[in-house]
């Protein structure tokens, strides 16, 4: 197969499988939402809580709550870079359908998990895939798609992942997760095997990775051929902007967004108001919907990195708002959630197109993979200290906030940082 041009249903049948892709990556993340009552499940199986009093019980279980976030976050860290490389070696199509088939069956396995232990194990290797599904899935459409349809498409693939978390938190609603009821979830999971199937055998490759690879020089004899990283010189410069301009929605979503939550299920539970923290989570996930789709069409307006500046600061202005001047019985409290999530759903339909912008067709898998989820790391550091924060700050969610928002002051400073992508030839 040659890096011929793709025809008009070649392109289309790319954007649908990289979308439903990341739908399904979406519905991963999603799974995050079962941790508690999964944790507690497993562990009364076990046995492991029998001889314990009740506050040393809720102890283990919420360690065991965090250590299964924890499997998420940093098993999608190490996917970006490990499934990143593949689709640069061996190509985004065979890398995005074997990422997908990973996660997909992995997740299955995780029904048959008799302990926490067991269940950390086998999420922390499912969401390798997940980790590896986005960047190919970016790649792969950066590279199929012209100059100008590339950035809405590319958008498309961010407002996916936002629409998968959105249908599965609607399902737990609808059918809500408890400690003896929360296994089929896994298989809800595991409903993205056949996709990865027909990826392999139906979806062609990218012509631009497929020339790149035919134009690659030969070493001289008796010299080691020597594999590029992202995190050496010519392409350490990009990769350190693409993880700050990365951990930036990453983190400020965690930590803002986070602490909302709690202090309205706090606040909730104390008035007799139970719901009121999935009515927040819903209308954050419409909104983003929203922000994530029309991402693109703002950067092609105002400019790529201006988008991402008045984004930072709508994101730093709102948060610092919301948790000063408002609480979550207010009447317009949903209002400014809402916005909030809107500007915080233009990152993730932002980061697609962008990122894959800042990096070679030989590394772009590998680079946008890592800058993408690098800030997870970040983010899953932020869940063992969160107890310490609680305590430090008296329980005040709201203070907590105030000061972890500020995160978006950094994304205002980096993406002065981060060069002018816009005529970037993709097929170089």
């Amino acid at each position: 197969m040659t890096g011929e041009a793709l025809n008009q249903k070649g392109r289309i049948i790319i954007l649908v499988v990289a979308f439903l892709g990341w739908f399904f990556g979406g519905v991963q993340t999603g799974l995050t939402n079962l941790g508690r009552p999964a944790a507690e499940g497993l562990l009364d199986l076990a046995g492991w809580a029998e001889s314990l009093d009740g506050k040393a019980r809720s102890k283990l279980i919420d360690d065991w709550t965090n250590y299964l976030q924890c499997a998420f976050l940093f098993g999608a860290a190490a996917g970006g870079w490990i499934f990143g490389r593949l689709g640069d070696r061996i190509g985004r199509t065979r890398a995005l359908g074997i990422s997908i088939i990973w996660f997909s069956a992995f997740t299955w396995l995780a029904y048959f998990a008799r302990n926490p232990a067991e269940l950390f194990a086998v999420r922390f290797i499912a969401c390798l895939g997940v980790g590896g599904c986005w960047p190919n899935g970016v790649a792969l459409v950066s590279e199929a798609w012209s100059n100008f349809a590339r950035p809405i498409i590319a958008s498309m693939i961010g407002m996916a992942g936002n629409i998968g978390i959105f249908a599965f938190s609607t399902l737990l609603v609808s059918y809500p997760v408890t400690p003896d009821s929360f296994r089929w979830v896994f298989f809800v999971g595991a409903c993205s095997l056949p996709l990865g199937i027909l990826i392999l055998f139906l979806v062609p490759e990218s012509p631009t990775w497929l020339a790149a690879r035919q134009t690659v020089a030969l070493p001289v004899k008796g010299d080691v051929p020597r594999q590029p990283s992202v995190f050496r010189k010519p392409y350490l410069g990009a990769t350190i902007v693409g993880i700050a301009l990365a951990t930036v929605p990453m983190f400020g979503g965690w930590g803002s967004f986070q602490w909302i939550v709690l202090w309205a299920g706090t606040l909730g539970k104390e008035l007799g108001l139970p719901g009121l923290g999935a009515e927040i989570l819903q209308m954050r996930a419409i909104t983003s919907i929203v922000g994530s789709g029309l991402a693109a069409v703002i950067a092609m307006w105002i400019g790529r990195r201006t988008t991402y500046f008045v984004s930072s600061f709508a994101a730093l202005l709102l948060s610092q708002y919301i948790f000063w001047f408002t609480k979550p019985t207010d009447g317009d409290f949903l209002f400014w959630v809402a916005l909030w999530g809107f500007f915080n759903g233009l990152f993730f339909g932002w980061l697609p197109f962008f990122l894959p912008e800042l990096f070679e067709t030989k590394v772009r898998a590998t680079g946008a993979g890592v800058s993408f989820n690098f800030g997870r790391i970040l983010t899953a550091a932020t869940i063992f200290v969160t107890p310490t924060l609680i305590t430090l700050f008296g329980g005040g969610h709201a203070q907590i906030g105030r000061i972890t928002s500020l995160i978006f002051v950094v994304g205002m400073v980096a993406i002065l940082f981060a060069p002018d992508t816009t005529k970037r030839d993709m097929k170089k």
